[in-house]
């Protein structure tokens, strides 16, 4: 069995990442930690995981977290890597579930984050959890990072695209929606139910934290510098996100269905949908999945992609599960077979 300790479990993606790995056959929960939460049993905070989790939140001690085979880090940016390299080197591997591993430059981080990075010397071991791209480099990996939300849902739209070498890269357009539950779980009035209900409205429209990783990304796989415009959204909804991906097609005779198609053929959780449809985020609720669908409107020369995720799950938890998985030699999908809830 595979002892698993979570550093920060009592906001959404630590009690989404609560549930998945309660009910995983090769993991035992041996350790939550929360500061505020210290002694209180889980299922009192989250009554969800009464009778799956038997553990009281614990200081974030040192000591406890090395006996860890695999280290969760369900925190705010900034506290993963205080702790990490410590568990590394007591041979636990670690998981972050936020952006402290993401960027390959410490000035990038410190640029868009606002404070030094405390091991820069690990950015360029740390391996970008997106399986559907560097699956055989997490495999070998003891430290992960764990992509953000809007990131998966927009990488994964546009990665048969660029691969391809089919699009302008000079001009490509991301336009995504989110859940309230992707601002985390804390008191905020912008996020208020009388605030955010029966509202939609565009945020950080000049600077949004997510876009540098969205670019070293899409560059990464283009094998150059791309031109994006990244635009997100606030929704009335708690979970989902859906991009609306665009770009200008170099060549319109290419079969883009069958593109698609071909590249995530034997991704386990990417799904192409039949030509015509469009995915709701609906559809993925509670599940480790990204639904695709593409389009050329008019029959011009502007590709749209769709894509949609549950931002807690594929955007966050269930894709450090995933990573999980790999890194322990596991079948990919062990624990996170769940089918999307409907209603």
């Amino acid at each position: 069995m595979i002892k698993a300790g979570i550093v920060g479990g009592t906001g959404y993606t630590g009690v989404e990442l609560l549930r998945l790995l309660a009910g995983h056959p090769q993991v035992e929960l041996t350790a939550i930690t929360s500061r505020s939460e210290q002694g209180i049993a889980v299922s009192q905070l989250f009554p969800n995981l009464r009778g799956h989790v038997d553990l009281a939140f614990v200081a974030p001690d040192e000591a406890t977290l090395r006996a860890c085979d695999v280290v969760f880090f369900a925190t705010p940016n900034g506290a993963a890597m205080q702790m990490a390299p410590a568990l590394l080197e007591a041979g636990a591997k670690v998981i972050d579930l936020a952006a402290d591993f993401r960027l390959r430059r410490a000035e990038e981080w410190e640029k868009w984050y606002g404070m030094p990075h405390a091991c820069p010397e690990l950015l360029q071991e740390a391996v970008y959890g997106l399986p559907e791209v560097n699956r055989e480099a997490i495999r070998a990996a003891r430290l992960v990072a764990n992509p953000g939300c809007y990131p998966t849902a927009v990488q994964l739209g546009f990665l048969p695209l660029l691969e391809a070498d089919l699009v302008d890269i000079r001009h490509l357009i991301a336009d995504a929606k989110s859940g309230v539950s992707g601002a985390g779980r804390k008191a905020e009035v912008g996020i208020l139910l009388c605030e955010a209900g029966d509202n939609f409205k565009a945020y950080n429209v000049p600077k949004h934290r997510h876009l540098p990783e969205i670019r070293q990304g899409l560059a990464t796989v283009a094998r150059q510098e791309v031109g994006l415009t990244f635009v997100p959204h606030l929704t009335p909804m708690i979970r989902g996100i859906h991009a609306t991906l665009y770009a200008v097609l170099k060549d319109i005779r290419v079969d883009l269905q069958t593109l698609f198609e071909m590249r995530y053929a034997n991704e386990p959780f990417v799904d192409v949908l039949p030509a015509g449809s469009h995915p709701e985020t609906r559809s993925v609720r509670g599940a480790n999945v990204c639904r695709l669908a593409v389009h050329r409107p008019q029959n011009g020369d502007t590709v749209v992609v769709l894509s949609v995720i549950d931002n807690l799950v594929k955007g966050a938890a269930g894709q450090a599960v995933q990573n999980m998985n790999l890194m322990f030699d596991l079948p990919e999908t062990t624990g996170l077979e769940t089918v999307a809830l409907l209603p």
